[in-house]
């Protein structure tokens, strides 16, 4: 198994604040698309690569939590970057910029705009 993931969906209630926001911080170009009633924002990531992905979704089935299991998103090179954007995007740090142990990089945890608790994590700084 190469991935332990296929793909993960984040619950929002305000689809265009989500995209603001995940947009800002990851410097992404995104859009929304109805997919069987359900508005749904896909997240950057190199499907052609074997990258795992993911998205935004608001419906009726979807309800942002911050309890939960926890996602990771890829802050690339620079984690600092990502969370510089945070605040200023509307969102909220909860954990700063920390180091794992065994050379694993770093993570940091924010609440989005939605309310949802979502991780971010990069291998370098």
């Amino acid at each position: 198994m190469k991935n332990a993931i296929n793909w993960f969906q984040i619950p929002v209630t305000e689809m265009d604040r989500a995209i603001r926001f995940y947009g800002t911080i990851l410097s992404a170009d995104m859009f929304a698309v109805d997919v069987m009633g359900t508005k749904v924002a896909v997240l950057p990531y190199e499907k052609d690569n074997g990258g795992v992905g993911g998205a935004l979704y608001a419906g009726d089935k979807f309800t942002p939590s911050y309890k939960g299991t926890l996602v990771l998103l890829n802050a690339g090179d620079n984690l600092s970057k990502v969370l510089s954007k945070v605040e200023i995007a509307g969102g909220k740090i909860i954990l700063p910029k920390t180091k794992l142990h065994n050379n694993s990089g770093y993570i940091a945890h924010i609440i989005d705009t939605e309310g949802n608790q979502i991780g971010l994590h990069s291998f370098n700084s």
